[in-house]
């Protein structure tokens, strides 16, 4: 508990081998993250966005360990938890918690509200009596704004946001102090979402929780975050806070994002930045920076070699040899 930061990601790299032949040899690797760092603060929200495959999710499911990765160091509460054991990962797992993004596909069907709600205080051994356990049970659909006779429903016969709730309770069972959001409000519509978003956001200031918090909706994100990360190809190409991102980001690609975003306003409206081409293989990405072949200030620099970090502010940095001013 002595250092200000929950959460320490260093060089953090996750490659799939492609095996083929006769012998299934390996063949060439998916770069799913390529040599991706950042910290986030106690109570802190660290928004990621950026294009699908871009390795959101694998890195968030890299730092909860349910992918193993192939390189680099994930420092919790100052200790590197990839030279835990399964025994110390049992009993880092009261502490960090996922929220999926549909919540259709992760309840099980067959299972009452109360059943997959006790199934994680069961695994912790956290509650021996029954009464206890129904007191606890009570109290986190209380947190989520779910009536009591819920314990006894099944999945179907809620709607989408009440699922998602249900995924959010399960999730705070075991009293978190981390949670990786991956994409919670995406499969929901567009009033529920404001109403989800709203719930995470009471959650944190009440319980202290911190996030990461993956979306595609840059709006939702600039909302609830603290921090901002994008990511582009594996790669973490811009970092700031949420502010300072939205009002002075620096990489064309940000700048490109940003330019998608609708404005109710059509006087304020800005010109959109079309990008030309797709997105290059994770299997076979471009010499220099990956973003040079859609990019409309590359360089020949930009070519040959991956652009190191540069520093706009203490907070604030990006990965780009022609930086937007």
């Amino acid at each position: 508990m002595s250092s200000e930061y929950l959460l320490e990601v260093n060089n953090l790299t996750k490659r799939f081998p492609i095996k083929g032949g006769l012998f299934g040899r390996e063949v060439g690797a998916v770069k799913a993250v390529n040599d991706v760092s950042f910290k986030i603060k106690r109570g802190e929200t660290l928004g990621l966005v950026g294009e699908s495959g871009c390795g959101k999710t694998t890195l968030g499911r890299c730092i909860l360990r349910l992918l193993e990765p192939t390189s680099g160091e994930i420092l919790y509460n100052g200790q590197n938890i990839l030279n835990y054991g399964p025994k110390e990962m049992r009993e880092l797992r009261r502490k960090i918690q996922i929220i999926f993004q549909d919540p259709y596909a992760s309840l099980n069907p067959r299972m009452t509200i109360g059943s997959i709600l006790s199934e994680p205080l069961r695994i912790h051994n956290l509650f021996e009596g029954k009464k206890e356990r129904q007191k606890r049970l009570y109290e986190l659909l209380d947190q989520v704004q779910l009536p009591k006779d819920a314990l006894n429903k099944y999945p179907h016969e809620f709607s989408g946001g009440q699922r998602q709730r249900v995924c959010i309770a399960r999730a705070l069972a075991v009293e978190p102090d981390f949670i990786v959001c991956d994409e919670p409000v995406s499969a929901l519509d567009v009033s529920v979402q404001a109403q989800v978003i709203n719930l995470l956001t009471d959650l944190q200031k009440d319980l202290g929780l911190t996030y990461l918090f993956i979306a595609h909706d840059l709006k939702v994100v600039e909302y609830i975050s603290t921090k901002v990360a994008v990511m582009y190809l594996g790669n973490m190409v811009e970092l700031a806070e949420a502010s300072e991102l939205y009002g002075d980001s620096r990489h064309p690609y940000t700048k490109a994002l940003f330019s998608a975003i609708p404005v109710a306003d059509p006087s304020r409206k800005t010109d959109r930045i079309l990008l030309e081409g797709d997105i290059p293989s994770p299997m076979n990405p471009p010499a220099g920076c990956h973003f040079h072949p859609r990019c409309w200030k590359a360089t020949d620099e930009c070519k040959t070699a991956y652009p190191s970090r540069t520093d706009a502010s203490g907070s604030h940095y990006y990965r780009c040899y022609n930086p937007i001013n």
